[in-house]
């Protein structure tokens, strides 16, 4: 069949850029790609055919930049632009600008973004098509009292969203009153920040929904088909972690019922291209919340239970080519969950973790299991975009298939340099919760302390296999008095010891006792049975107390990266004069958790705080990250400004406790 283009420039970055340009190589469609200076040398622009340097590292001075980003196209000599998610690809003047260049965009036309982008006009457009909305207050008044009036008749709890864009950037959940001015400054702030618009709209809070998407497609010969849900309650700070596809919970008839709105909204708007209509769900009652006019970042479920590769679709279709024979006839076949491996820490409310990766091994792909990455080694994770680092798709027969196939797949990934969730997404996918299908939107916030705090039990159990890994030798190792008995002692149980510094710098002994047979760990948090253990590779297996355990280990010199259910701790071999860390010496000095800038300041040098009071806001990743006081006491000095920008560990102020 023929290439629908010769050359496409992909307007983004990252794992959307990667994934566009494996279906574009398939199809035998030539690829060029921006770049900013913090992505000299991504993996997107190694893929490439060819890569066009658009500016700084800041979005606005790149991806943000529609003259650059046209400019690069013109210069590529491009048929069309391929816009990715996020940055322009909901933007009606970048599809405007594509479209005076004579480059098509691939995407819905620049009147249908403009109507779909706006998420007022949208719900008006979807109550025109017969589909429900959220009560709320969507006008064009945007001043204070106006909508402080609005939400008290509207009633709390509420929710302040973006009319601009989603991605939970400028969402809140306001619960009481009081709090309504702050948060509607935080999320103006935040909309501002990632849309250049700060308008926001209010709407009723459901406590538990389900947050449920269907995927359309449109041509333009009039031809428009819903490619079927998938459920995205999984989220953390509005953000969707873990998708699946179909939904566990849906009716039959339910499911007809969104399938055919979000046709008749994609035809009212005379859509063109992919689309997704996402809606809340309550019971068997569902409601509007937007339209995303681009493709979504878990369209691989899709692509998993159909069998269809919907970059291709969009390009056909940009192309003016109609639907594919059989669009209408597609059913679902199994069911597919996605995973998204971000650099977070979920243990500091899912904080950015910028950083360079130095170690990335990824599960191995197969007809279903599937690993759509942005990264690889030496690759850097900037604090000036969105961390996620890739997305792992599994594919089964029944929901439980793909649900074992994905955790076992994160077992298997390992990534160093930057912190990621990949423990934290694998407790989820276990969880009786989500294995009976019993999520809503609120789950993690209900339950995430559940998970994160079975970190302390992942990091017990790594040290356990640490030593393990250090008192066997490898499988295929020659035997010997010295490698084959490690430990060895005339007339005495075999016996070795290791001083390990944890990943918080805290110091600690590991001594192993016996064989692989049967070995006694004790390390700071006890004693640990060790039976049948073994080692291959950088591959640690044994029963301990009782039960199966494996761990990845990636040894770099003295660091052991141990891995375990996808739970990442480091230690590394202490020097013998090595001294223990002083957990005293930070006194009540607050530091930066992450890169970002100080958007807000809300306490002066002498000021008397309580414990969890605001100090001050700091802006990482689009995000906004409130710095709370640990103690009560007064502010001894501020070492930042609102507009600073900060690196991790910087000190921004001191808190000198009250006197007992």
């Amino acid at each position: 069949m023929k290439p629908p283009f010769h050359k496409i420039l992909i307007a983004n970055r990252g794992e959307i850029a990667c994934r566009v340009i494996r279906t574009c190589r398939r199809l035998g469609v030539k690829t060029a790609v921006v770049f900013s200076d913090a992505d000299r040398g991504a993996r997107h622009v190694r893929l490439a055919d060819e890569a066009h340097h658009i500016g700084g590292a800041a979005p606005a001075d790149s991806y943000l930049n529609i003259e650059r980003v046209t400019g690069a196209a013109r210069a590529a000599r491009c048929d069309a632009v391929h816009p990715g998610y996020g940055f322009l690809s909901e933007n009606a003047d970048f599809a405007r600008a594509c479209a005076g260049e004579k480059i098509i965009f691939i995407g819905p036309p620049a009147e249908t973004i403009a109507a779909m982008g706006d998420k007022s006009a949208a719900a008006a457009v979807a109550e025109q098509a017969g589909a429900a909305a959220l009560p709320g207050h969507r006008g064009a008044a945007q001043d204070d009292a106006t909508l402080r009036a609005a939400a008290r008749q509207l009633g709390f709890p509420l929710l302040i969203k973006s009319c601009a864009g989603g991605g939970g950037r400028g969402m809140k959940i306001v619960r009481e009153e009081k709090n309504f001015t702050a948060a509607l400054a935080s999320a103006r702030r935040e909309a501002q920040n990632a849309f250049g618009d700060r308008r926001v709209l209010l709407e009723k809070f459901i406590a538990q929904p389900r947050h449920v998407e269907v995927q359309v497609f449109a041509d333009r010969h009039g031809g428009c088909v819903s490619l079927f849900e998938r459920d995205c309650s999984v989220q953390r700070r509005f953000q969707k972690i873990i998708e699946e596809a179909p939904c566990p919970v849906l009716h039959e008839q339910t499911r007809a019922a969104m399938g055919a709105a979000a046709v008749r909204i994609a035809r009212a708007v005379n859509y063109c291209g992919a689309g997704t209509v996402e809606f809340l769900v309550d019971g068997d009652a569902f409601y509007f919340m937007e339209m995303n006019t681009r493709l979504q970042v878990e369209h691989a479920l899709t692509e998993m239970v159909t069998g269809c590769d919907l970059v291709e679709w969009q390009l056909r279709i940009a192309a003016g080519e109609p639907l594919p024979p059989g669009a209408a006839q597609l059913r679902m076949e199994g069911c597919a969950v996605e995973a998204r491996v971000y650099a977070e820490d979920p243990g500091r409310d899912f904080a950015p973790a910028p950083g360079v990766v130095t170690a990335a091994r990824w599960p191995a792909e197969s007809q279903n299991l599937r690993v759509d990455r942005g990264v690889d080694r030496g690759d850097a994770v900037s604090e000036h975009y969105d961390s996620l680092l890739a997305k792992i798709i599994a594919h089964g027969a029944t929901r439980a298939a793909a649900v074992d196939a994905l955790a076992r797949a994160l077992v298997q990934t390992a990534v160093t340099g930057v912190r990621t969730n990949t423990g934290f997404l694998h407790r989820v996918l276990r969880s009786p919760q989500f294995a009976d299908g019993k999520v809503d939107t609120n789950f993690i916030a209900r339950s995430g302390d559940a998970f994160t705090a079975a970190d302390k039990m992942q990091a017990a159990r790594a040290r356990v296999m640490a030593a393990v890994f250090l008192a066997l030798p490898e499988a295929d190792a020659p035997a010997s008095v010295w490698t084959g008995c490690p430990g060895w002692r005339l007339n005495q149980a075999p016996s070795q010891c290791f001083d390990l510094h944890g990943g918080d710098g805290a110091r600690f002994t590991v001594t192993v006792n016996g064989d692989a047979a049967r070995m006694q760990v004790v390390t700071a948090d006890g004693e640990s049975d060790v039976e049948h253990a073994g080692r291959d590779g950088e591959t640690v297996h044994a029963v301990v107390d009782g039960a199966p355990a494996d761990a990845l280990v990636l040894r770099h010199g003295g660091v052991l990266d141990v891995f375990t259910d996808g739970h990442r701790q480091t230690v590394q071999l202490a020097d013998a004069g090595a001294e223990a860390v002083d957990e005293t010496a930070a006194g009540g000095g607050l530091f930066a958790p992450m890169p970002g800038r100080v958007v807000r300041v809300m306490v002066k040098a002498g000021d008397m705080v309580d414990q969890g009071d605001a100090l001050l806001v700091l802006e990482a990743m689009k995000m906004e990250h409130t710095i709370r006081s640990p103690r009560r006491g007064a502010v001894t000095g501020l070492q930042c400004k609102e507009g600073d920008s900060v690196s991790e560990g910087a000190e921004l102020a001191a808190v000198e406790a009250d006197a007992p």
